[in-house]
């Protein structure tokens, strides 16, 4: 169902749009990396994912395995 989701992605989003996708396993951040890399109509907002800070694992145990990534549809006219 994520690959299935992830896929549909640049079709609800409107062009300039973004979304967030947080993962909590490695498995689940590799195929969300994998489809944004493949995407022709998705643009990588974050090179690099973003993870939690030391502090924030102190304060929430849990986000130390969380990882964000983020894209933003491309204009289809300058495709």
């Amino acid at each position: 169902s994520l690959q299935e989701m992830l896929n549909s992605i640049a079709n609800v989003l409107d062009t300039g749009a973004r979304a967030a996708i947080l993962t909590y396993h490695s498995l689940e951040d590799r195929i969300v990396k994998q489809t944004f890399k493949e995407s022709k109509d998705l643009n990588i907002i974050n090179k690099k994912v973003i993870i939690a800070t030391e502090e924030e694992i102190k304060n929430n145990p849990r986000s130390r395995s969380a990882k964000l990534r983020v894209v933003e549809k491309k204009d289809e006219k300058k495709n």
